[in-house]
């Protein structure tokens, strides 16, 4: 008669065992890439400001092209403080992008070159730890300055790594990573 008792629950625990599997032990983390529609960098010495802007409706892989707007030239010899800012503005109201960034700071950074004989020199203002809870010592590049000095004309590319090895040493061949966002401005310094 006990046996008859203790049968049930032995079969059900044995469904148990066998039901649970350890092929997931390690599973592969689930990270969506950033939707990024619109970049837009200010650059700002005093009075100065220079916008530079991209916006692409459909996101990096889509068959729009994507609208580049310069607002001026750059001053020779000038140093701006620079910002960067995201949004996809698929969603509505936009969703700001700079705050999934600043949330994973560890996890992101932006890579800033002069191209074509374009005389500037940008230099990160923000690390990790400028975004708490981190307190990492490793570039951002949400904020940063860029600092000209003959006139000259060429490309200014900005792009964003996620999962880039940090430290790196500042080009995006050691960094490594996946990129979000990648746009060549053209430039001009007077």
């Amino acid at each position: 008669m006990n046996t008859r008792k203790f049968l049930p629950i032995l079969f059900l625990a044995g469904t148990l065992f066998v039901s649970c599997s350890d092929d997931d032990d390690n599973p592969t983390p689930v990270n969506e890439e950033e939707v990024i529609t619109t970049m837009t960098v200010r650059l700002t010495a005093g009075n100065d400001v220079v916008t530079l802007k991209v916006f692409d409706e459909d996101g990096a892989d889509g068959p729009t092209a994507p609208v580049v707007e310069i607002s001026g030239n750059l001053a020779a010899n000038t140093t701006y403080n620079g910002t960067v800012e995201l949004l996809n503005e698929a969603e509505n109201p936009a969703e700001d992008i700079n705050e999934e960034i600043e949330a994973e700071a560890d996890e992101h950074q932006f890579f800033f070159a002069a191209g074509g004989g374009l005389n500037l020199i940008t230099s990160y203002t923000d690390t990790e730890a400028d975004y708490p809870p981190l307190t990492g010592t490793n570039p951002v590049g949400l904020t940063f300055d860029l600092e000209t000095t003959d006139a000259s004309t060429g490309t200014f590319t900005i792009t964003l790594r996620h999962m880039p090895k940090k430290p790196n040493d500042g080009t995006l061949a050691d960094a490594g990573g996946d990129t979000d966002i990648s746009q060549s401005f053209t430039v001009t310094i007077q």
